[in-house]
């Protein structure tokens, strides 16, 4: 059992409310899962700069300073390092793509937590009251944002089984349930030149979707594609940097609740953690049907 909460706002006037809105959401869904939470977030102009690429790196011993120096002499490009609680985000004028090469040479025994443009990725091990707080989270900014907390079910508990999974430039899955035939497609996935980071069912979902984007198709297409392929119980949340998309499985066995009004649209394991979102009370708010997508973009 884990919490999935995620956050579209249409209303630029709401901007400088997403990181509060999606704390109260992620806070909502702790008794859910109180192992480890993460977050995503686009478009918080302090943590990615417009424009910025972003990698958000984990196990990194250095500080911020150093960490970004080392990288910044592997890009030949200025980088900004900083700390959020485990997680170093670096940014730069650079393409995410570029400097996460960068990173990588600079600090190959770190975790990628994720990248891309205007994206910060945040993961960590605790309950999500103390990592909201720890990473400033209320404080955040920006159009879109999706959460986790995490039950442990199939794997330990630490880093690298925490969601968001964000395999893909500018791409996060979060995921409640279970995927019983992912060892086969892990398989599959590897013989075609695909890495892994853990042995989380999760990142097997979402390094497929990552794949079926990166040759080209849509996110419907994408997700379409897996429920063909994966079987198990679940409820999937991809978003990109200018989309957010929701499905679950044939049986529908794991709760979801979408909200949508002119400024925003949500979803969340369960109405509560939308119960204190501005205008709630004339949302069109539903349950998502077996198998469809439900997507939406900016």
């Amino acid at each position: 059992m884990c919490g999935i909460v995620g956050l579209h706002l249409r209303t630029p006037e709401l901007h400088p409310e997403l990181g509060r809105l999606l704390t109260g959401m992620l806070c909502e869904m702790e008794d859910r899962g109180a192992d480890s939470a993460g977050v995503a977030v686009y478009g918080d102009p302090v943590w990615t700069p417009g424009g910025h690429g972003a990698v958000s790196l984990l196990g990194v011993d250095a500080g911020a300073d150093d960490a970004a120096a080392a990288v910044s002499a592997a890009l030949g490009a200025p980088v900004q390092g900083r700390v959020l609680a485990e997680t170093l985000l670096l940014t730069s004028p650079a393409g995410s793509e570029q400097l996460l090469a960068a990173a990588r040479a600079a600090h190959p025994d770190a975790l990628v937590a994720g990248f891309g443009t205007d994206l910060a990725v945040l993961k960590g091990v605790g309950h999500p009251h103390t990592l909201a707080d720890s990473w400033g989270l209320p404080g955040a900014q920006g159009w879109q944002g999706v959460g986790h907390t995490r039950m442990a079910t199939e794997s330990a508990v630490d880093a690298a089984g925490c969601h968001p999974y964000a395999v893909g430039p500018d791409q996060c899955l979060v995921h409640n349930g279970s995927f019983a035939n992912h060892a086969t497609i892990r398989r599959e996935l590897v013989a075609a030149g695909v890495e892994f980071d853990s042995l989380n069912d999760t990142e097997v979902g979402a390094r497929f979707v990552a794949q079926r984007l990166a040759e080209g198709r849509d996110v419907e297409t994408a997700l379409k594609e897996l429920c063909a392929t994966f079987d198990g119980f679940y409820t999937l949340l991809v978003s990109h940097h200018d989309s957010f998309a929701v499905v679950r499985d044939a049986i529908a066995c794991k709760p979801a609740v979408i909200a949508e009004t002119a400024d925003w649209v949500a979803m969340a394991s369960e109405y509560r953690a939308l119960a204190h979102l501005p205008g709630v009370e004339a949302a069109r708010i539903w349950e998502p049907e077996p198998e469809v997508i439900y997507a939406w973009t900016r």
